[in-house]
């Protein structure tokens, strides 16, 4: 790796893929190249195939995925099984066939069984059933990790796998149709305090843990992971502490200013009781993460914020 080592970042205009992008050109990485789905639809292996053999990248980080919530993959199983295996697969072969070396697969919790114990270890994998609501989604991203390993163990590349906990910052979601616990909670503080502090309703008892991580450092462990030799095939990446969704509330109302009352509508659903990566392992080869909680809900505020008139126009 060099500070003009071509990296090719699939994905690059979401969330995560922008953060990688953003991290890479803070340390000086010059040759970057992305696509965006009207000029690469990477469902098409042909097309991928294609862009290999023109741009001839020399790293590949996949960040690039059909997502949705829990409603959207119960309504649409198919085209989230068969299109994120599409991508991953399109991207991962052709890349092997490319001979790229190096190969970074993001992925997500949800690859862990339901009813694992806590914390999540790596090796938990494949020893129950998955969450139902979006086992399509998770079978997906497991043949995505299984092919990065086979490759690893077969063509001894350096493929890896990095399965990040909840992510939040820059560039979320913040529909509240499709959005996720964070951003959602933090958009409706923001609107309520803007409506003369009128009352926030949010669902479930505020009892379940969840654990969240900066999109930032997200990127920060990537980097990590282009720029060491990782000797296993799949990482956890998280913060390995988690917070009662009370709490997270409570912190949001703080930093949004909101003065309101906050109402538990408990006739609706907790989800899981807990989930929290055990991120040890990353840890052993030298990288944790560095931005604490309400710091990085005051960033992903300021963003809010600076882009609120972008977000009513534009869906993310």
């Amino acid at each position: 790796m060099t500070k003009s080592t071509k990296i090719y970042i699939a994905g690059h205009r979401g969330m995560v893929g922008s953060a990688v992008w953003r991290e890479l050109e803070s340390k000086g990485y010059i040759n970057l190249v992305g696509k965006t789905s009207a000029e690469l639809d990477l469902r098409n292996q042909q097309a991928v195939l294609d862009f290999y053999a023109t741009e001839k990248p020399e790293v590949v980080i996949d960040a690039a995925a059909k997502v949705g919530g829990i409603l959207a993959n119960n309504d649409f199983p198919y085209q989230f099984l068969m299109e994120n295996m599409q991508i991953q697969n399109n991207l991962i072969d052709g890349a092997h066939k490319a001979d790229v070396y190096k190969f970074i697969f993001l992925g997500s919790s949800c690859i862990y069984p339901k009813f694992a114990p806590q914390p999540l270890k790596e090796e938990y994998l494949l020893t129950d059933s998955l969450e139902p609501t979006n086992e399509w989604y998770a079978i997906a991203k497991i043949t995505g990790v299984k092919a990065c390993q086979a490759i690893r163990k077969q063509y001894k590349k350096d493929y890896v796998s990095l399965m990040p906990t909840n992510l939040y910052g820059s560039f979320d979601n913040f529909d509240l149709q499709s959005s996720h616990v964070l951003p959602a909670m933090l958009r409706k503080f923001h609107e309520a305090k803007i409506n003369n502090n009128s009352d926030v309703t949010l669902w479930g008892s505020g009892t379940p843990m969840r654990e969240f991580l900066f999109v930032d450092d997200m990127a920060e462990a990537v980097v990590y992971a282009l720029e060491n030799n990782l000797p296993e095939y799949l990482y956890n990446i998280g913060t390995g502490k988690d917070i009662m969704i009370k709490e997270l509330a409570e912190t949001i109302q703080k930093v949004t200013g909101h003065q309101g009352k906050i109402i538990w509508d408990a006739s609706k659903p907790d989800g899981t009781p807990r989930k929290l990566m055990d991120v040890s392992k990353m840890k052993e080869r030298g990288w944790e993460y560095s931005t604490e909680l309400k710091e990085g809900i005051k960033k992903t505020y300021s963003w809010y914020l600076e882009n609120i008139e972008r977000l009513k126009k534009v869906k993310l």
